[in-house]
């Protein structure tokens, strides 16, 4: 019914930059809330960015200041931009979204600083 697609990920070195794309297949001024998770093996998943209807952000203390979230409603899409990056930030990073229907999640791109 709904569908999430990140792209984005890849391969830098510690203090580069990415930037994460997810596209929604519906509008993205219909989900309550839009962000982004990040989970490294092993490790529980965790929240890294939120924006809401209105537009308001929220972020782990690990990235502010680093990451910034955006939405561009016309084209349905979320995005991640991450600046500084440190091998801590190894992770797959996945799209979510809050949806009167329910709980989406993408499928996940993988995010990989070196030192």
């Amino acid at each position: 019914q709904v569908q999430l697609v990140e792209s984005g990920g890849g391969l830098v070195q510690a203090g580069g930059s990415l930037r994460l794309s997810c596209i929604a297949s519906v509008g993205t001024s219909n989900f309550n809330a839009l962000g982004w998770y990040r989970q490294a093996p092993g490790e529980q998943r965790e929240s890294v960015a939120i924006i809401s209807r209105i537009g308001s952000t929220n972020y782990a203390d690990s990235v502010k200041g680093r990451f910034t979230i955006s939405r561009d409603n016309p084209k349905n899409a979320v995005y991640l931009q991450m600046n500084s990056l440190k091998p801590e930030d190894t992770a797959v990073y996945y799209c979510y979204g809050s949806h009167w229907s329910g709980s989406y999640w993408g499928q996940g791109t993988q995010v990989t600083v070196s030192s």
